[in-house]
């Protein structure tokens, strides 16, 4: 199971990859698509799609998480964020890959326990967990981390929706639980009544 983690951003957008191959899981990649010097927001939102379309392209991920918004003061600022989610999501899409948002809280609390905690905890947390030697530049980078090993957790989880949906083939469009569920009763008529 390979995961791209996206930590939105339309001036630094963070990125990783998280492989988790036998139980073991390890980095790829971490780092940041620096979009500052890009002057006009369209040029920054084509250039996050392009840079998406061409990691996955190149590492052939199972699976998208990315961070959800972080709904602030500044409607402008997360209106922003939402269509660099949004043109994330869609070049993911436009590959068949699956992907899994999640909230900001939920990422800390699973990385550090503390839905409230700091940037750097979460880096910090990580860096302990997953045992890499140097914090990268933009704390972006970890924050991306963090969203695919939120997935990477939920997805060993035995309990997991999201294992399911996951499990079948690589790459793929996976049939809804409810269509699994009556696949299930119908190949099975003598337990489920």
């Amino acid at each position: 199971m390979l995961i791209l983690g996206i930590d939105p951003g339309t001036r630094i957008l963070g990125y990783s990859l998280l492989d988790n191959e036998d139980a073991h899981i390890r980095i790829l990649a971490m780092d940041v698509l620096y979009l500052k010097r890009l002057p006009d927001f369209n040029q920054r939102i084509r250039r996050i799609f392009d840079s998406t379309l061409r990691i996955i392209d190149s590492f052939h991920p199972d699976h998208l998480a990315i961070e959800a918004p972080f709904f602030g003061k500044n409607v402008q600022s997360m209106l922003k964020l939402g269509r660099a989610q949004g043109v994330a999501i869609a070049a993911a899409m436009s590959r068949d890959l699956s992907y899994t948002e999640y909230e900001p809280a939920t990422v800390k609390q699973t990385v550090t326990g503390n839905g409230n905690a700091t940037k750097e905890q979460v880096a910090s947390m990580l860096q302990s967990i997953l045992h890499f030697d140097q914090s990268p530049q933009y704390l972006d980078a970890t924050d991306a981390l963090a969203v695919a090993y939120t997935c990477h957790m939920q997805f060993t989880n035995p309990l997991s929706d999201l294992r399911s949906q996951l499990l079948p083939s690589k790459n793929t469009r996976h049939k809804s639980t409810k269509k699994q569920w009556s696949d299930f009763v119908s190949q099975n008529p003598d337990i489920v009544q």
